[in-house]
């Protein structure tokens, strides 16, 4: 629906909330922001949300499967979510029911210590012993919960007298549980039974070898006096595990994990209807846009409803409408676009957009420019056939123009086979690293022509650094940018004298000046006092070395 030779209709702009236009473009080339009225004449209001495939956050691999669509999107939300929260409730339930357990078991415990204490008062007054030993040695081979039993004698400075196991006896502070909990159990008075839990510091075993706790397993530990006549005259000691306890809690999460896997696929069933209905009218959307794109600006996107995504479809119908008016304008622009090399010239030759270039636009700016020719082209080009020639310059540019464009330069021109590159930065080390990456792609290049028995090549590369004027030249139908100035012709001419010098790449003053990192490169001064053609002061040149590589003796041999 080209509006081209006609006057495009007046719409008033459409206000967003608040109070900015919404209907921009950006430029093709600039990247600028564009008001859509000025550029493509008053048209009908469209939510135009410009943006480029691949420049969003970029997933890892492995979630490509779960941000793919909405639908997945929220399902894998939705799943997250109640996983948390059985998580976090089997978590509470396992940790109270956990403390409730050892609770009562401390109290077992506290019971079982003075009873056996009260058992074993005698027997200890006495110094019997072996009969307290034995009693021991039957309770702790007849209880699986049993880990370990101690008897200490206060007359004895509280040394252990009877234990179950046996490697204990005649300790003084056992290296079963934590020193403190000793400390403790030995303080216990009377009528104040000890519980606490702890641990096992080593494996405990019975002398036939039957394991009664591994290092780090839990336990309770009970502890209480044993009294004669009301006299404190030892202490008792007993380790209960928590192994039943481990595993009841352990069963009862099972169960509960159970219904939570229940819970979560009634859950799972219900988020995915929810889901579809919310996805399907957006894959209609996308179905729509692949349509326009494919240049079907009359497709219209049929999605009834009257939530958030009906009034996303009415703001991409409205879209569709302005590309419909919009298409010529930017046809022209594209043409512009097309009669400028290289895009980084619009920048500075262009700040309002590529269909406002005119003639004579120019702009002082302080660049590194780079020259670089081929040594001996005139008599290697007469030996080929044009064709020839031609295929050679492509691919020995396509090869150059990579190296530069990796390191941060642009071309400008193209003379023949000499190539005239710039480099916009503040430092000079983007020229040095491409200067570097050329003459090293120059030895692969030379490789494949030595394989189809061509003759190698070698060039001469000259780097400057200067200020120089940017503009366009030419006339209305044909316009061409270009650099020019005093610091372009010393490139040229240093690149000439490459050749008097026998150096790969001669550098200037005002280049070393502005490196960043001058460490990084090897510079020779070649001549402190050179007077080029067309200036009458000296210059003092360099030669940036370049390390040899055993291919780089392919064309140091041409």
């Amino acid at each position: 629906m080209s509006q081209r030779n006609g006057q495009e209709p007046t719409q008033p702009a459409v206000e967003r909330g608040d109070g900015q236009d919404d209907r921009f473009l950006v430029d093709p080339v600039t990247r600028k922001k564009r008001n859509l009225n000025q550029d493509l004449g008053e048209i009908p209001s469209a939510r135009d949300r410009p943006s480029k495939k691949g420049t969003g956050a970029q997933h890892p691999q492995w979630l490509n499967f779960f941000f793919r669509s909405i639908r997945t999107q929220i399902m894998a939300t939705t799943t997250l979510v109640i996983v948390l929260i059985i998580s976090a409730v089997i978590w509470l339930w396992a940790t109270n029911e956990s403390e409730f357990y050892i609770q009562q078991k401390q109290v077992q415990a506290k019971s079982i210590a003075v009873l056996l204490a009260e058992s074993w008062a005698n027997e200890l007054y006495d110094q019997n012993w072996s009969q307290i030993r034995l009693g021991m040695d039957i309770i702790a081979r007849g209880n699986d919960d049993f880990v370990y039993i101690l008897v200490s004698d206060n007359r004895l400075a509280n040394q252990i007298v009877g234990s179950a196991p046996t490697d204990f006896q005649e300790q003084y502070v056992p290296d079963i549980v934590p020193v403190a909990i000793t400390d403790r159990a030995v303080l216990v008075q009377n009528h104040q039974p000890l519980a606490v839990e702890t641990f096992i510091l080593r494996d405990l075993q019975l002398p036939n070898g039957r394991l009664l706790a591994r290092r780090g397993d839990r336990v309770i530990e009970a502890a209480a006096s044993i009294r004669v006549a009301e006299k404190k005259i030892g202490t008792f000691r007993v380790g209960l595990s928590l192994r039943e306890l481990d595993e009841a809690v352990a069963n009862a999460v099972r169960k509960a994990l159970l219904v939570g896997v229940l819970g979560l696929g009634v859950s799972l069933i219900s988020t995915y209807l929810l889901a579809k209905r919310i996805s399907d009218p957006v894959h209609r959307l996308q179905r729509s846009a692949e349509k326009i794109a494919a240049g079907d600006l009359r497709h219209r996107a049929i999605v009834r409803r009257k939530d958030e995504i009906g009034a996303l479809a009415t703001a991409f119908n409205e879209m569709s409408a302005a590309l419909q008016y919009s298409f010529s304008r930017l046809q022209r622009t594209l043409e512009s676009f097309e009669r400028f090399v290289p895009e980084k010239f619009l920048s500075v030759i262009a700040p309002e957009g590529i269909e406002n270039i005119q003639v004579g636009v120019a702009s002082t700016r302080t660049v590194t420019i780079m020259f670089c020719d081929i040594r001996g082209y005139t008599s290697l080009s007469e030996g080929m056939t044009p064709l020839a020639t031609f295929a050679f310059l492509n691919d020995y540019l396509a090869y150059m123009g990579r190296a530069i464009d990796e390191s941060g330069g642009f071309i400008d021109k193209y003379i023949g086979d000499a190539i005239m590159a710039l480099f916009d930065d503040e430092a000079t080390d983007g020229a040095l690293q491409a200067a570097l990456a050329m003459r090293k792609i120059l030895i692969t290049f030379n490789r494949e022509r030595v394989q189809r028995e061509l003759p190698p090549i070698d060039v001469g590369i000259g780097i400057h650094r200067g200020e120089v004027i940017m503009g366009t030249i030419g006339f209305t139908s044909r316009i061409e940018s270009t650099v020019i100035g005093d610091s372009v012709n010393l490139a040229s001419r240093l690149e000439g004298l490459t050749k008097h010098y026998v150096c790969s790449v001669l550098v200037t003053q005002p280049v070393i000046n502005a490196l960043q990192y001058p460490d990084r490169f090897q510079l020779r001064l070649v001549d402190e006092f050179v007077k080029v053609r067309g200036k009458d002061e000296p210059i003092a040149i360099y030669e940036l070395q370049i390390p040899v590589e055993a291919g780089d003796k392919v064309f140091r041999e041409a």
